[in-house]
């Protein structure tokens, strides 16, 4: 068919959207840059050293100088690394050994980059489930996602989780000091159950999901942690986990993924003792899509379109929620499984805390 009238083109909107676009592409090849200068140990060879030649980082992680300078170089393009010109020498400032060095600071992003890797590895899979509507278990993704998703939450849980999520709720770091038993449902790799452990050693933790390689996974984590005693990890589903009188049950950005979310708060109802509460973390979303019109809300839907609603889908898909939920759809789970309260208890840029009680 011939189209009989022309669109009008708009030179301008037309080169902004090339130059994002191209922003992006470049992102992409960045994050694999990253991911190198991470692997290689090259951004700690320059943390604290002030600037250095590139023969010296080269030296420094025991890597190939040609390698290492073009490198370099693609970090200073992308504004991760500085140059001085004169003296033509890289370095890494403090903020950027933040980001980029310190794995136990909240702000370590590279090893996140192991995320889009998967994505792109399973690629073949994303086509299939788009064209058949069928569902992707976490499982069945390329190893790195699991990996990337424990990498990208573990730094975050630890700045926030003992310090300001859970005094947020009411009443109940007094109750964890005192000792009650804590259900982590969908615990993946255990870092959030081994945190809290941690600090509250007068309670019991139990961390249920149905990965069996991301509880063996957990099980070393609490054991490096010296937390095995009180921290035990079982397979299994978020709607049959055993134990009753749990004083706190928590899902750590895991309901979303789940395909039935609705039994799995029906399970927490049956599972809470009767003055206990439900810590719900999930990713930050506003209640409509125009809210989310952000680079976090883009990095979730994404996710959520390969990953957390393929998920959601292969395990019953009764409620696919993704990862951009929001409080409105979330706290009407809660109201269907008969819990009476549900209000939003504290926020960052890339989770909501919410907390239900019966």
């Amino acid at each position: 068919m011939e189209h009989t009238h022309h669109d009008i083109i708009d030179s301008t909107k037309l080169d902004e959207l090339v130059g994002r676009a191209i922003e992006d592409l470049s992102a992409g090849y960045g994050g694999v840059m990253i991911s190198l200068g991470n692997r290689l140990g090259l951004y700690r060879a320059m943390a604290g050293a002030g600037p250095l030649s590139a023969r010296e980082v080269a030296k420094r992680a025991g890597c190939a100088e040609r390698y290492v300078r073009e490198w370099l170089n693609s970090q200073v393009a992308g504004g991760y690394i500085l140059y001085h010109a004169i003296s033509g020498t890289y370095e890494l400032t403090p903020e950027q050994a933040l980001v980029l060095a310190d794995e136990e600071s909240p702000a370590f992003i590279p090893n996140a980059w192991a995320v889009p890797a998967s994505m792109w590895a399973d690629e073949e899979k994303a086509v299939e489930a788009f064209r058949t509507g069928k569902g992707i278990p976490w499982g069945d993704h390329d190893g790195r996602l699991s990996c990337g998703v424990a990498a990208f939450y573990r730094n975050a849980y630890k700045a926030s989780l003992v310090s300001e999520w859970l005094p947020s709720l009411e009443g109940v770091t007094d109750k964890l000091k005192e000792g009650i038993s804590v259900a982590d449902i969908g615990c993946g790799y255990g870092h959030s159950t081994v945190l809290m452990a941690k600090a509250f050693p007068a309670s019991r933790f139990t961390g249920f999901d149905v990965h069996q390689e991301s509880l063996v996974e957990a099980r070393k984590v609490a054991a490096g942690a010296g937390v095995s005693a009180r921290a035990t990890f079982t397979a299994a589903r978020a709607d049959n986990y055993p134990g009753t009188g749990y004083g706190l049950i928590c899902f750590f950005d895991a309901l979303h993924d789940m395909g039935d979310p609705v039994a799995a708060a029906n399970h927490a109802a049956k599972a809470l003792a009767p003055d206990g509460a439900v810590m719900l973390v999930e990713p930050f979303a506003n209640d409509r899509v125009e809210g989310n019109i952000s680079p976090v809300g883009r990095l979730y839907y994404a996710a959520s379109t390969t990953i957390c609603c393929a998920h959601a889908i292969s395990d019953g898909g009764r409620l696919v929620l993704g990862a951009q939920a929001g409080e409105a759809r979330l706290a009407e789970v809660f109201r269907k499984a008969g819990f009476s309260r549900f209000r939003r208890a504290f926020e960052t840029p890339f989770n909501l805390v919410l907390e239900a009680r019966l």
